[in-house]
């Protein structure tokens, strides 16, 4: 029995790695999360697309949104994971910590939730990513792969989805649109902006000036 069992956890194993490295080269068939908005709202929009396809508006609207320091550090943005810590230590609202990388492998090997073991799992995953894939491959990934909007995932289909253009063409307004309703895309909708996606998306246009793509 107990064999079995280790045979069983090595093959997951090697599974798991074989997968980070395929996912270097190679976008993800398909993820829990996609699998989740296909049942929830009964279809599953999306083109994945490369690196060059995107545009840079996009890029530097989803960092300016998401992760300011991405290109800075190891995976892990310690003073915003302590800073979410505190803020959710009052318990009026949640607020998370994660930097893209993060959400990059929690979007693509794991489920959506907030366990510790998810977390964990997230946490190696993060750190295998950033040795392996690398800062250019783990952004192209994310922008294929987040959700933004009901059964529509990646920038591409989200693009076609809300101006009817490719990610390429753009404007730095209606990237910023697209950057503005995460990390919540169920709830916002560029389409018909709150004030509060107003706001956010006025002040993502002013710290696009300050990302550098590398």
């Amino acid at each position: 029995m107990w064999k079995t069992i280790k045979r069983i956890i090595y093959v997951l194993i090697l599974a798991n790695i074989l997968f980070i490295f395929w996912g270097k080269f190679f976008n993800p068939p398909i993820t829990l999360t996609q699998i989740g908005g296909l049942i929830e709202y009964g279809k599953l929009e999306r083109d994945y697309i490369n690196a060059d396809e995107m545009g840079t508006y996009v890029k530097k609207a989803v960092i300016a949104s998401e992760d300011q320091k991405f290109y800075l550090h190891n995976g892990f943005d310690y003073a915003a994971i302590e800073k979410a810590l505190k803020h959710n230590e009052k318990g009026k609202t949640v607020r998370g910590g994660s930097t893209i990388s993060q959400q990059t492998a929690k979007n693509i090997f794991l489920w959506q939730g907030r366990s510790w073991v998810r977390k964990g799992l997230e946490a190696v995953y993060t750190f295998a990513i950033e040795l392996v894939w690398g800062k250019d491959v783990i952004l192209e990934r994310y922008l294929n792969s987040i959700e933004m909007g009901r059964g529509v995932f990646g920038v591409e289909a989200a693009s076609q989805y809300y101006f009817k253009k490719s990610a390429k063409n753009l404007t730095k307004s209606e990237a910023a649109w697209i950057a503005a309703i995460l990390p919540n895309p169920q709830k916002y909708d560029p389409k018909n902006p709150s004030t509060y996606l107003s706001k956010k998306h006025n002040w993502i246009m002013r710290q696009m000036n300050n990302v550098v793509l590398k």
